[in-house]
């Protein structure tokens, strides 16, 4: 069996409770790839409201989660306030709350840990800046952040990696399908190395950042990307095109 195509909607900080609405019911018409694992990330604020009105076989994640189970921690939330909501999946260690909200490789770590604890798919991302990458560091950063959750996680089977480099997401910039297939190789044969010879067959390594309707076909053949993580685009009426890369 090879490793199930999987397809994420990262929403960011977008929407409303129309155009939320607007977005579910064009997936819930819409005739998608029934191989496909999809999953889409509304804001917080919208979680419960997709869950009660995607159909079956389309799962919700949240964007965030926290390291502790309850308590004084405002503005977070639990594992276990996700998994009530029927939840099923969170974002963890996407660039844009390592940069901006300063969070480190041990936080995500963290988080990571306490979420597949309690039950929780991951989807895991990683990836490097502009200048790594001209320094050619993009395989250390990348892995580095991998490490960070490989030293607190020995179970990989409800992690799915998603690649992210930091200078194509909302650029308009993709890398080159041989660029990513190149990392995503990498990636593969880190987890062999790290993590186990079965995770690295089994884990998914998604490709994110600018992805469209225009590049989703030539990514999706490469050998090592089992997916993406899409990011404005989940937003459009493209993503059903996304999902359907593969037929």
């Amino acid at each position: 069996m090879g490793r199930q195509f999987f397809v994420g909607g990262n929403f960011k900080m977008n929407g409303s409770v129309k155009t939320i609405k607007d977005i579910i019911s064009h997936l819930n018409s819409a005739k998608l790839d029934e191989s496909v694992e999809v999953v889409i990330a509304p804001p917080a604020l919208y979680l419960l409201l997709a869950r009660e009105h995607l159909r079956e076989g389309i799962e919700v994640a949240a964007q965030n989660v926290f390291d502790k189970p309850n308590g004084a921690f405002t503005g977070e939330i639990s594992v276990e306030q996700l998994k009530d909501s029927n939840i099923t999946w969170t974002l963890l260690g996407h660039s844009e709350r390592r940069v901006i909200l300063q969070e480190d490789d041990a936080f995500v770590a963290s988080k990571t840990k306490t979420a597949l604890d309690g039950g929780l798919g991951v989807i895991l991302c990683c990836g490097e800046s502009l200048e790594q990458r001209e320094a050619n560091k993009t395989i250390d950063v990348v892995t580095s952040q991998l490490k960070a959750v490989a030293d607190k996680c020995k179970d990989w089977s409800k992690i799915v990696i998603a690649y992210e480099p930091i200078w194509a997401i909302g650029t308009g910039k993709v890398a080159t399908t041989e660029q990513a297939q190149e990392v995503h190789a990498a990636i593969r044969d880190w987890l062999k190395k790290e993590v186990s010879s079965e995770a690295a067959e089994k884990t998914r390594i998604l490709y994110g950042g600018s992805v469209s309707e225009k590049n989703c076909k030539e990514l999706a053949k490469q050998p090592d990307i089992d997916g993406f993580l899409v990011g404005g685009a989940s937003l459009k009426p493209a993503f059903v095109d996304i999902i359907n890369a593969n037929q």
